[in-house]
């Protein structure tokens, strides 16, 4: 890694300072100061530290990094740790993809909170939000990296629940929490196997750059240690088997939240965290095999589910979660530049299938159930084309963004030297799968005619040009994402050579989309009657997938139950007949002595006197004996 830069002031710490800004406005004035401040404030400091982040990477130096050493943060013992952010290709890459998404996210979300009288509290959620995750990715040291870590998890706690007196979106931000503080152990536990490793070679510093020098000081067994329990972080944040129950219920926030936490901030922190880190899981075979592995598997699995799925935001939580395991894929296999340059394309076109669906959802009175839609490419035209154009790039369709980089996920899932056939192989069916489910979407929802209620159909319209302006942008963006030379860029970052595969096994996952593609429009489109057969001849297979593989309810079985009836144990036993009792006993005991020794109190002086002389008498006994 090469030796940082300084740079002034505005460059880095006003990127972070400029939301939290926004948050101080929103949550002090922004009841006073009216929804149209808030409206303009809310994107307007997102808009700023998006300007300022690409000042900072039009000065960032050729294989060097950014510094912004704040101030001195810890001081234990021989352990300092600065309130430092730095920023290098990998950051710089993630700062302008949260801020410039984000940006469009906010504007977005102008429109589709219109009605919402709380629009200030959402705002400053939203701010925050983006705050947090930028202190992540901007974070000079490990423990920094994690206040932002955990910042973002607050957030989408907030956000998901933000409607919370409903009760089943308050319990949808409830579990994101719970299922996050579970990894969040996880990576609790690596940072201090990291700190412990690395102390023992008198090493007191968790700066990146100190962290990359020393890592070799590192036992074989430790290095893995600490790269699965940072992966079981990583599998919380980021929605992988098995702590991706969170992400399809987090559908219950308002849409751009979703849009959000699926593109630009949440899901991709333990995304960035590996890549971050990547010098550390060179070094452990095992823990590579175990991401690759694990990224591939989830890809499949979420895909299969996605096939089947009727709420129009579940389709897409579920190819989020399938996404992200091609992101764990490129990283297993080492190939953390194609991984990078994947989580970009897919924060532009997730973005925009996100909104697309929200659009969707503000044409439709709020209905969210594919099934009740149909012909909206009539009566929402931009939303359609748009909508369309990230179905192309997520499904991989040449010269789009997602075929540049899923696939060059695949090549290296082949060819890398962690890579293998059978990984390619699970990433070339999840890329057929991806492009069947996603075409499935957009044919049921746009094509055909409309099936929704009478009283919904008469109202169905365009959404408003703030809400259809960010979808055109973002839809350029997935048209052009692609021809960003990411991977390249990141060679400053990461050392890794390009893989060189045969014609066969380079395009064939482009073939297998576009079979995907053209079977969603044979069963959806010329011959739907065939789809609704094929459901009922394969009716215990759709019940599986259509349930989720049960998976909610077997955790809920196997963990929440057991849980939840212990924890009532421990208060009706232990906490009530136990540890109250005793409370209650201490204080009975010092009642009853106290009522005990006021019967000595009589008030006759000669009575004490005499108490007084038989006690000294006992006492010079006692020596004298």
């Amino acid at each position: 890694m090469h030796e940082a830069l300084s740079v002034p002031l505005p460059y880095l710490r006003f990127i972070i300072l400029l939301p939290l800004l926004g948050v101080v406005f929103h949550v002090f004035y922004g009841a006073r100061a009216g929804r149209g401040a808030v409206n303009a404030i809310g994107p307007g400091v997102v808009l700023a530290a998006f300007l300022l982040a690409v000042s900072a990477f039009f000065q960032l130096p050729d294989g060097g990094a950014l510094v912004d050493r704040m101030f001195p943060w810890i001081t234990a013992g021989e352990l300092h740790v600065d309130f430092a952010l730095r920023v290098d290709a990998l950051s710089a890459v993630m700062i302008l993809v949260i801020t410039g998404v984000g940006f469009l996210i906010h504007v977005y979300s102008v429109g589709y909170m219109a009605e919402d009288a709380d629009v200030a509290r959402y705002f400053a959620y939203l701010n925050l939000f983006t705050a947090a995750m930028l202190v992540l990715v901007m974070a000079e040291n490990l423990l920094l990296l994690f206040v932002g870590w955990e910042g973002v998890g607050l957030c989408s706690y907030l956000l998901i629940g933000f409607w919370y007196t409903d009760d089943e979106k308050a319990s949808a931000g409830k579990k994101a929490f719970i299922v996050n503080r579970i990894g969040d152990a996880g990576f609790l536990l690596g940072l201090f196997v990291l700190f412990w490793g690395l102390g023992a070679h008198g090493v007191w510093s968790l700066s990146f750059t100190d962290i990359q020098a020393n890592a070799s000081l590192l036992s074989v067994g430790t290095v893995t240690a600490v790269c699965v329990l940072l992966f079981i972080g990583a599998t919380g944040k980021s929605a992988q088997i098995p702590l991706y129950v969170w992400l399809p219920d987090a559908m219950a926030g308002p849409t751009p939240v979703s849009a959000l936490i699926h593109a630009a901030t949440m899901v991709t922190a333990g995304i960035y965290l590996i890549a971050r880190l990547h010098f550390l899981y060179a070094l452990s075979p095992v823990a590579l095999a175990l991401v690759a592995y694990i990224g591939a598997g989830t890809a499949l699995f979420a895909a299969t589910i996605a096939l089947v799925q009727t709420d129009i935001k579940k389709v897409l939580a579920y190819s989020t979660v399938s996404q992200l395991g091609y992101m764990f894929l490129g990283l297993g296999v080492g190939a953390y530049g194609a991984a990078v340059f994947h989580l970009m394309t897919h924060a532009f076109f997730k973005a925009l299938l996100f909104l697309g669906a929200g659009s969707v959802i503000h044409g439709m009175s709020d209905e969210q159930d594919i099934n009740k839609m149909g012909g909206l490419r009539h009566t929402m035209p931009t939303t359609y084309w748009t909508f369309a154009v990230g179905c192309l790039a997520i499904a991989g369709v040449p010269l789009l963004s997602g075929f540049f980089s899923k696939d060059l996920i695949l090549e290296e899932a082949y060819a890398a030297p962690h890579g293998s056939l059978g990984l390619w192989l699970l990433g070339t069916l999840g890329a057929g799968l991806t492009a069947f489910y996603m075409f499935r979407l957009l044919f049921v929802t746009f094509w055909g005619e409309t099936r929704a209620e009478p009283e919904v159909a008469h109202h169905i319209h365009e959404s408003p040009s703030v809400m259809t302006g960010p979808l055109i942008v973002l839809a350029g963006l997935s048209i052009i994402g692609g021809y960003f030379s990411v991977p390249h860029f990141l060679e400053a970052v990461f050392a890794h050579q390009p893989a060189h595969v045969s014609f066969v096994i380079r395009y064939l996952p482009t073939l297998v989309g576009l079979a995907g593609i053209w079977l969603a429009y044979v069963l959806y489109v010329r011959e739907p009657s065939r789809a609704a057969r094929l459901s009922q001849q394969l009716a215990g297979l759709h019940g599986l997938l259509l349930n989720k593989y049960y998976i909610d309810e077997i955790y809920q079985a196997v963990f929440v139950r057991p849980v939840l009836s212990a924890s009532q144990w421990l208060w009706q036993v232990w906490d009530t007949q136990v540890i109250d009792r005793l409370v209650n006993g201490t204080a009975q005991t010092a009642d009853a002595s106290g009522s005990a020794l006021r019967l000595w109190q009589t008030g006759n002086v000669q009575t004490y006197a005499l108490s007084f002389l038989a006690g000294a008498m006992l006492i010079l006994g006692y020596y004298l004996w």
